[in-house]
């Protein structure tokens, strides 16, 4: 799957079919995480995935490892995102979290819509929002933030064995995982990836609100 504007286009058109779920109550702080397609270019090796260091054309997403330093989650996956600053939209947020976490600096004409509203156990409403960086572009981490940036292929959401599921005593709904190489990414991060994979990528109208997720996400 190459990341081109045949890829953008059919993006671009799921999501505008799409009729996003916003969530209503204020009693969460509000966040807004960025879905980010990029190509595979100078990305970071992850077991079971080649090493890639020359210019790949497949499509990618970028995702981050947290700074082992942060209070909250450190290590743990994560899309580039945070708080919803006082008078900000919810992509001018993806947008500015994106570009002082891992140096990407884009404007809103590369967002190309956004996904249903997810609420973590954490207190947060996190706003998805889907945006077309393209081919060609470099990244530096933010150390205060970010440990490592991975261009994940597309294509890894797209394995027969994604998602997982594992149930959740004293729960109806299971927490759900997207493998990536050898290792796998946890809702709430995992349902958005899930989503986008359902949405963006095969046109399917599918929810992911009703997952759960693991322990270390009610901190």
């Amino acid at each position: 799957m190459d990341c081109n504007e045949s890829l953008k286009a059919q993006i671009s058109a799921n999501l505008a079919a799409f009729d996003i779920e916003e969530e209503g109550d204020h009693q969460h702080h509000a966040a807004a995480v960025a879905i980010t397609i990029t190509d595979e270019a100078f990305g970071a090796g992850l077991p079971g995935l080649p090493d890639h260091t020359a210019w790949q054309s497949r499509a990618a997403l970028i995702l981050t490892r947290r700074s082992s330093r942060l209070r909250s989650h450190p290590g743990q996956w994560a899309l580039p995102g945070g708080r919803i600053d006082r008078g900000e939209t919810v992509e001018q947020t993806a947008l500015r979290e994106m570009s002082e976490e891992v140096d990407l600096h884009l404007d809103e004409a590369a967002v190309l819509g956004r996904l249903d509203d997810f609420v973590t156990r954490s207190g947060y409403v996190m706003s998805p929002v889907v945006i077309w960086a393209g081919p060609g572009k470099e990244m530096n981490p933010n150390p205060d933030e970010v440990d490592s940036i991975h261009r994940i292929p597309v294509t890894e959401f797209l394995r027969e064995d994604a998602p997982q599921f594992d149930p959740r005593p004293g729960s109806d709904a299971p927490v759900l995982r997207m493998p990536v190489g050898e290792t796998s990414i946890a809702a709430p991060t995992a349902a958005i990836l899930y989503q986008f994979r359902e949405v963006c990528i095969l046109g399917r109208e599918v929810r992911v609100a009703h997952y759960e997720q693991p322990d270390f996400a009610w901190r």
